[in-house]
């Protein structure tokens, strides 16, 4: 009672902390970029270009050169207009320095300067300062290069002329700080796609990205004749290319880009639409250059518009309209999604994002703005092209025939049966609490895995769902196909995940009655194994995003050896963890060493795999995330599309090579 006391009388107006300048940044950095690790690492060269892209639509800068430095440090040039340096009239200070190192300071609350920019709230820059151990910034403005240095964004001199120059624009070189990320080795690839992006939805734009560290080999030699990798993304026809880009691995319904760019009620819009044979829809919305990856009112107004649109041409199209009379169907909204790539972007000067995370836009007006753009550009498209309307139409038909048909199946597998209890799949072995939230199922590949998967399990929280073979590729099906399918439907009857209870027919999953928080994917670790998780997970993408979304699919991590050196014995998941073993016990003699590889799960006994795979206090768990939705979905289209030349080309630059005895 005492110790309570004294605390509560220690609490006092000294108690209360005010962080100063950047100070709130380096203590809570997660709020302000996301994370420590190596997305919030990559996060500080997107926050850094966004200023110079800001300056590209502001119609200024042209060019932008991104360089990975040999010591992991970051250059961004651009040929704006440069950061002003002349004094704050407020503040008393270079203007550079008190965007460099205030929060909420810039130029993006001044409408006069930036009608619509993708950095809104000023804190992106003097965030990457704060973060950076050292940072430079140089200005090219009025024929001088004006510099400031600063050390954890604090400057270390004020604003000098270090020299003269005929360019313009900004120069900006940092070096985050390793006392707050967890890494600081950037991925050329992380910050080409970005790039590459950003290229893609500000047309025009010269994106110049340099990787000037040295090539090392698997071994962590440098090789001798290497060059530094670049890559230049410019892409003159914006959306055009971008959605040709998506859709590179797919066969397309016909070759044309439906295509429009425009301006209404002052909001910018861009959209450009493909058709491809496939049966999954693929929308990718941006706001500012943000991937609004939740959607929002900028979405909305087009799927309504382009369901409106397509419908009222059918209707009134006689030989459509007798071939939809024909076959007996009612077109749904959902049909019109079959085989459609669009990407949409709109530029929004006072944008009001749902959430912190700007994923999905709430800006109402911008509903009516897009559904009027897409409504006109897509009435004209198909009066102009009556062949590839018909395309269209024949498509959504199709799509409407093999939505009764998914309906009746679904109905089939959906409908509870008194006689299998509950509905659950005979193979499943359940466990004994209920509560979502603390059990686990096991999708595990194979009968004999599943019986040692079961005799190791923990029963009250851990079920198991044995599989058979390979199940269903779902990416080259019609959705009634995957109903029909029985190895999907006892994975949808066992997670308990429903369709059309929203909407008699939609083809959203419905996850209300989800009867476990973690689906782990079991598999072998060989090549037959990776097939099956790939195929589990494309399942799983392109018919239930939204699990993998709210974090709940999980893959498993068996061990790839067992060494043992007399009495003692080691699980290696990786060939180093081996190669250290043998070097510790067997003096770096693989002969020393009895080592037994598990070339699939039913090698091991129940304890095995108990210890290794399944125990929560062990186990290593990969949790499946979704970093670039457009990234994720080109993967799955190449890996489980029809066209192998990409396929191999993936497998050879991705795969590990190893000496087989064969």
């Amino acid at each position: 009672m005492e110790e309570i006391q004294k605390t509560e009388g220690g609490y006092t107006g000294s108690s209360i902390q005010v962080l100063e300048g950047l100070e709130a940044v380096r203590k809570r950095p997660a709020m302000y970029i996301g994370d420590i690790a190596e997305k919030g690492l990559h996060h500080l060269v997107n926050e850094t270009v966004d200023n110079s892209i800001d300056e590209a639509m502001a119609g200024f800068c042209t060019d932008i050169e991104v360089t990975i430095n040999e010591d992991n440090s970051i250059t961004v040039e651009d040929n704006g207009r440069g950061i002003p340096v002349d004094e704050h009239p407020k503040l008393h200070k270079s203007a550079l320095e008190v965007v460099m190192t205030v929060l909420h300071a810039g130029g993006k609350f001044d409408k006069g300067s930036y009608k619509v920019s993708g950095g809104l709230h000023g804190v992106g820059v003097s965030c990457v300062n704060a973060l950076s151990s050292h940072m430079l910034s140089q200005v090219f403005r009025d024929g001088k290069i004006y510099q400031q240095e600063y050390a954890q964004g604090k400057p270390l001199y004020d604003v000098k002329v270090v020299g003269e120059t005929d360019k313009r624009g900004t120069r900006q070189q940092f070096w985050p700080d390793k006392t707050i990320f967890i890494t600081t080795t950037y991925k050329y690839e992380i910050v080409a796609r970005r790039m590459r992006e950003l290229a893609f939805l500000n047309a025009g734009i010269r994106i110049t990205l340099t990787d000037l560290r040295p090539e090392v080999d698997e071994e962590g030699n440098l090789v001798e004749a290497w060059t530094p990798k670049q890559q230049v993304f410019h892409a003159s026809d914006g959306l055009k290319e971008f959605v040709r880009y998506v859709d590179r691995h797919r066969t397309h319904l016909f070759d044309d880009v439906i295509y429009l760019k425009t301006e209404k009620q002052g909001v910018p819009i861009e959209a450009a639409v493909m058709y491809n044979t496939d049966y999954t829809e693929n929308i990718h919305s941006y706001v500012n250059n943000i991937n609004t990856i939740e959607g929002g009112t900028h979405l909305t107004g087009f799927r309504v518009a382009l369901q409106r649109t397509l419908k009222k041409y059918a209707d009134n199209d006689p030989v459509i309209s007798k071939q939809i009379e024909k076959a007996k169907i009612e077109i749904s909204g959902e049909d019109f999604k079959e085989g459609l790539t669009a990407v949409i972007s709109v530029k929004v000067a006072e944008p009001q994002f749902e959430g912190q995370t700007k994923t999905k836009l709430g800006n109402s007006e911008v509903n009516g703005a897009v559904q009027q753009a897409v409504g006109e550009a897509l009435t004209y498209y198909l009066e102009e092209h009556p062949n590839e309307a018909k395309k269209i139409c024949d498509k959504v038909i199709l799509a409407a025939t093999a939505r009764i048909a998914a309906r009746n199946a679904r109905e089939k597998v959906q409908r509870k049966n008194p006689m299998s209890g509950g509905g659950l799949p005979g193979k499943l072995a359940d466990c004994s609490c209920r509560d979502p939230k603390q059990t686990e199922i096991f999708l595990v590949e194979g009968d004999s895995a599943g019986g040692s998967a079961k005799q190791g399990r923990d029963r009250n929280y851990q079920a198991i769902l044995p599989l058979r073979g390979k199940i269903l590729n779902v990416e080259k099906v019609q959705w009634h196909k995957v109903f029909e399918s029985e190895s999907v439907s006892i994975i949808l009857q066992a997670i308990g995940v429903r369709f059309g209870v929203d909407g008699e027919d939609t083809k959203e999953a419905n996850i209300d009655k989800l009867r476990y928080d973690k689906i782990i994917i079991m598999t072998d670790a060989d090549v037959d194994g990776s097939h099956i998780a790939t195929l589990i997970l494309t399942f799983f993408f392109r018919r239930m995003r939204g699990l993998i979304e709210k974090g709940y699919v999980y893959l498993a991590t068996p061990p790839l050896y067992l060494c043992k050196k007399g009495k003692v014995e080691e699980y290696c998941w990786t060939e180093q963890q081996r190669q250290k073993f043998i070097d510790t016990y067997g003096g770096g003699n693989e002969s020393q060493i009895h080592t037994q590889r598990y070339k699939g799960l039913g090698e091991m006994n129940d304890h095995q795999l108990w210890d290794t795979t399944m125990n929560p206090e062990n186990r290593t768990l990969k949790q499946i995330t979704i970093e670039n939705a457009v990234e994720a979905d080109s993967t799955f289209a190449m890996l489980m599309g029809e066209d192998v030349a990409p396929r191999r080309d993936f497998i050879e630059e991705n795969a590990t090579y190893a000496n087989i005895d064969a």
